[in-house]
Order: C-alpha cells, then sequence, then structure tokens
C-alpha cells in the first residue's frame, strides 16, 4: 500500500481562502500571539511527516497483532510504544491544550485538520492521543484549581494517558440506570465501586497512568456525577504512589480497531475526586463530549482520504478492459479510471471527503469561536456548535463508511482480499457510527433539541446566513446557487412542521430524525462547495481551480438532490414506521 500523504494544499485553502483562519485568530485574543498562518502551515507539514512515516508504518501490523491482555499488562502491538513515545515528546496529545499547564495553546480549526491526518494513517494510535486530549479538555473546564495541576502537566505531556468510562452493561446510551458508586471519605476524596464497559484506551503499555473520567452515582442521589479516576495513585509531590483498585477485567474482541485496547474495567474502592458539582456530571462529560464526537467524526473523515488516496492510484494503474469509446492508445486495455462507474465512485468519495473537511474546519472554528470570543460572536458559535456537533458526528461518519465501501469496491475482488489493505479501513471505519452515541442518537439530539428545542430559531439563523453568503458568490452559477437556497427553504418548511406537530406526534421527530439530518448534511456540503469553487476560482494553481469546480459539478448534479429525498422520506411522517405493533417484529 502506497504511504499515506496528507492533501496539505486543500487544507491550506480551507484555512486561508475559505474561512480566513488568520483573521479569525487576530480577534481572538488568547489566540492572537500563540499562531498565525505561518505557524499553522508548519504544524501541518510536520503533521503530516509523522502521520507518513511513524503511524502509518504501524497501521496493518498494528491491525494483524493487536492488542493482548496478559494478567494485569495490556500489551500493545510492536512499534506502538516506541512511536507513542516521540510523539509524544513533540507535543502532539497537547496541541490544542491550555498552555498554563503545558499545552500548546493551538486553535481547533488547527486540531481538526491534524487529527484527520493521524486517523487516515492509523485509527488505532490516534485514538489514545484522542481520549487523552478529551479528558484533559473537562479537566480543564471544570475540575479544580489542584486538580488541575496535578494532572493536566502530564497528560498534555503524553506521560499519562486519559479515558472515559460513561457505559455500563445493562446502561448504555442511557446512562440514568447506571450502578457504580461513588461513597464519600474523610478527607474529601470518594470511594469508587463498579463496573464499566467498552472502554477505549481504558489500559495500555503506552504511559506509566491513566487517568480515568467515571461516570458513579452518590448515595442516595438519582444524579449522576463525575469522578476523576488514577489507575495509580499520585502523591502530594507529583511522584507516582500505589495500585489505586483499577484494574482491566478483560479486553473486547473487535471487528476492527484491533489495536485499541478496549476494557472492561473494574474499580474496588479506587480512590476518585469530584470533578465539577455533584450530581452535573454529564454536564461536566458533555463538554468533553462535544470535542470527542466531532474527534469521531474526523476518524470517518479521516478514512475516506486514506480510500480516496488508495482507490484513485489503483485505478489508475489496474488494467482492466476497454474505455467505452475505444482505447486511445490502441492498448488492449486500460486503466479502470477510464470507466465511468468506477469515476462515479471516485468522484462520490472526493466530492463528500473535501465538503466534510470543510464541515470539520468551519465547526472547528465555531468551537474556538465559543470558547475565546466574547459577546454576541460567542454566544451565536456556542448556538453553532451545538447544531453542528451531532451532524458533524454522524454524517462524517455515515459517509465515512460509504466511502470506504466503494474505495473497496473500486478494487473489486482486490479489495476484499487482506494484501491491499483496504479492506480495514471498512473495518475500523464501522464502530465510528456507533459509539460516542450512535448515529441514530446524534440524529434525535440534532432534530429534537438542536433544530426544534429553541423553535427552529438556530437553524433559521444559519440558513440566513448560508443564503446571505451564497448571494455574495460571483464564481457559482446562478441555477446552482438557487438550487441550494431551495434545498435551505424545504429544509426549513420541514423543521417547522416537526416543530408544529411534535407534541400531537410524540414519535415524528424520532422516527424522522436520520432523514433530516442526512438532508441538512447534503444541504451544508452543497453550501460549501460553492464556497470552495468561488474562493478557488482565484487560487494561484489554475488546475487546482479546476479540480474544484470540476468536483463542484458533479456534486450539484448528482449529489444535493439526495437532501430532497431525505426530506420527501422525513414528509411521510411516522405512521407507516409505528403502525405495525412489536409483536409482529
Amino acid at each position: 500500500m502506497n504511504p499515506y500523504q496528507a492533501p496539505l494544499k486543500d487544507m491550506q485553502f480551507l484555512l486561508e481562502q475559505v474561512f480566513d483562519a488568520q483573521a479569525t485568530w487576530e480577534q481572538l485574543p488568547a489566540m492572537a500571539d500563540a499562531v498565525d498562518m505561518d505557524t499553522a502551515l508548519a504544524i501541518l507539514d510536520e503533521a503530516n511527516k509523522i502521520s507518513r512515516d511513524l503511524l502509518h508504518p504501524l497501521n496493518r501490523s498494528g491491525d494483524e497483532q493487536g492488542v493482548v491482555h496478559k494478567g494485569n499488562d495490556i500489551i500493545t502491538p510492536d512499534g506502538f510504544k516506541e512511536v507513542y513515545q516521540q510523539f509524544s515528546e513533540g507535543g502532539w496529545v497537547g496541541l490544542c491544550g491550555e498552555p498554563d499547564f503545558g499545552g500548546m495553546g493551538m486553535p481547533k480549526m488547527l486540531g481538526v485538520l491534524v487529527d484527520e491526518m493521524g486517523y487516515s494513517a492509523c485509527n488505532s494510535f490516534t485514538l489514545y492521543s484522542s481520549l487523552t486530549a478529551g479528558a484533559a479538555l473537562c479537566i480543564n473546564a471544570h475540575a479544580n484549581d489542584e486538580l488541575k495541576q496535578t494532572y493536566l502537566p502530564n497528560l498534555y505531556t503524553g506521560q499519562w494517558a486519559g479515558a472515559m468510562d460513561m457505559t455500563e452493561s445493562h446502561a448504555g446510551s442511557d446512562l440514568r440506570g447506571i450502578r457504580t458508586k461513588a461513597e464519600p471519605i474523610d478527607d474529601g476524596s470518594y470511594s469508587i465501586t463498579g463496573n464499566k464497559i467498552f472502554i477505549t484506551g481504558g489500559d495500555q503499555d503506552l504511559t506509566e497512568n491513566v487517568i480515568h473520567l467515571v461516570l458513579a452515582k452518590l448515595p442516595n442521589s438519582k444524579g449522576i456525577s463525575l469522578f476523576l479516576v488514577p489507575k495509580i495513585s499520585v502523591n502530594s509531590d507529583g511522584s507516582l504512589g500505589e495500585a489505586n483498585g483499577v484494574t482491566v477485567g478483560s479486553i473486547e474482541h473487535k471487528m476492527g480497531l484491533k489495536a485499541s485496547a478496549t476494557c472492561v474495567m473494574n474499580y474496588e474502592n479506587a480512590k476518585g475526586f469530584l470533578v465539577g458539582e455533584p450530581n452535573r456530571g454529564l454536564v461536566c462529560m458533555f463538554t468533553m463530549m462535544n470535542y470527542e464526537r466531532l474527534a469521531i467524526g474526523l476518524q470517518g473523515l479521516g478514512n475516506s482520504q486514506a480510500a480516496y488516496q488508495m482507490a484513485s492510484d489503483y485505478a489508475k494503474d489496474r488494467l482492466q478492459g476497454l474505455a467505452a469509446e475505444g482505447s486511445a492508445t490502441g492498448a488492449t486495455s486500460d486503466a479502470i479510471i477510464v470507466h465511468g462507474d468506477v469515476r462515479r465512485m471516485l468522484l462520490t468519495i472526493r466530492a463528500l471527503t473535501e465538503a466534510g473537511r470543510a464541515l470539520s474546519v468551519y465547526t472547528g472554528k465555531q468551537l474556538d469561536l465559543a470558547k475565546y470570543a466574547s459577546g454576541d460572536v460567542q454566544a451565536k458559535a456556542a448556538k453553532y456548535v451545538g447544531l453542528l456537533t451531532p451532524v458533524s458526528k454522524a454524517f462524517l461518519t455515515d459517509r465515512g463508511l460509504d466511502a470506504t465501501i466503494m474505495g473497496q469496491q473500486v478494487f473489486g475482488g482486490h479489495g476484499y482480499i487482506r494484501e491491499t489493505g483496504i479492506e480495514q479501513f471498512v473495518r475500523d471505519t464501522r464502530i465510528a457510527q456507533i459509539y460516542e452515541g450512535t448515529n441514530g442518537i446524534q440524529a434525535i439530539d440534532f432534530l429534537g433539541r438542536k433544530v426544534t428545542g429553541d423553535n427552529v430559531a438556530t437553524l433559521t439563523q444559519f440558513a440566513a446566513e448560508v443564503n446571505a453568503s451564497l448571494a455574495g458568490l460571483t464564481h457559482p452559477s446562478v441555477e446552482h446557487k438557487a438550487m441550494v437556497n431551495q434545498v435551505f427553504d424545504e429544509l426549513l418548511t420541514t423543521a417547522n412542521y416537526i416543530n408544529a406537530n411534535k407534541k400531537s406526534q410524540p414519535a415524528l421527530v424520532n422516527a424522522c430524525a436520520v432523514d433530516f439530518l442526512d438532508a441538512f448534511g447534503y444541504a451544508v456540503y452543497g453550501y460549501f462547495w460553492l464556497l470552495m469553487a468561488d474562493r478557488a476560482s482565484n487560487h494561484e494553481d489554475p488546475s487546482f481551480a479546476a479540480q474544484k469546480q470540476f468536483v463542484a459539478d458533479f456534486y450539484m448534479d448528482k449529489l444535493l438532490s439526495k437532501a430532497q429525498y431525505h426530506l420527501s422520506q422525513v414528509n411521510q411522517g411516522d405512521k407507516s414506521i409505528m403502525a405495525m405493533p412489536a409483536e409482529m417484529f
């Protein structure tokens, strides 16, 4: 398999010309002195080298060897420990971390591009650092100063790792039923007892300690609280002490992500420390979850990019059949890139991937504004983060799986066998639609809370901005702009109908949510394609500009109409879905 090569020109284009990152950073005091475009591009260039030269070589061998549970130890595949040490020493775990505790303080709209590279190169490896960054984010946002001082520096350096411990065997996405208990101790800490399942990076041999963020219930409380529970106790001077009653019961044997340790965790009177207020654990955890859900969306995006590179390279080399109009060279067979169906698949992957990258950077920008801006700018960005987070997670991962399957299809029979490597991306991507909240749950959150929860106010504001932006574009055709305008108008009409009928038809949101999210996803991708084509028309590289226009035209001709298809499904309502009695299934 060819070495991974990050799409650096496209990433630079998004930062510089599509979303004007420099202007955004200059208006945020926390960012103005931390980063400029030269620094950002240097970081992207170095991240590409790390992903290509260190992470990518681990991908297949890590999948084949997998993680081993031996006694009390979790052993990662050969090379993981050494590469993780180099990765950590480079400061990559703390790339977007708080400078006060040793992080680099980079903006999220840059961080999403670095994360995408990591997932394209090696999903399993990237999950370890991603969970650590998310745990550090939660601790920084909600823990007291003592916990921050004790734990954040070593998390940002990668000396310690982080894990998020929510799920229990009887309580998956509905956390109200968790049974893990937290008993107060006289010194102000808590004794944590219980079990968790599906804990990504619950333990490993990459770091000397793992810091668990554990959801548990206080005595006589129906609420859920959040606790920081280290695997190894930390002494007052920062050194490591004794084992803390945190052990691995087993590891899961999975369809993919075989080099990522997914653990059953046991807590036996483990000492923990309250993070945030009692009974407000979910509020604290969802600070982390917004970023983690975007990160999982980036897993789908990164795999889509990897699949495109592999399939495109294969299609230009694989000789099979003749072009429909006959071989231009008189050869007995042509590369399969000449065939219309192969082109259809490659263009679909590329169109979804490049628009998905635009969505990720735009969402990262809103996260930066919500965190660092003030006043109306901050308030609006926070609303857009709420609106876009479930879309970024669900739409990027659904389309990511579609892309890896299409990439595999380009390979034909060779895509189904081990040697080509594409089948691993299909297996690794599949979980992204399930964990961090299934995509069905993301869709219900999107339609039920983020769209109709404020009586469609945020979606209306977002659509108005899209339409105003389109009006200012000079390059796209009037027809193409009108097509996107129409789709957003239809989205709002449907959203308002659902909002008006959600109480009289209580199953309506649940039954129609996935189609509504998909309709929004295809609509917003249409907007991003017109925006990118417009900005690329002035690009210094004419070939780059031409490619953007070709793919934009393909998207408008072949994929935008999927938004209206999904809206047609929503408009059929929930009657036929809910009519059949449960016992007939």
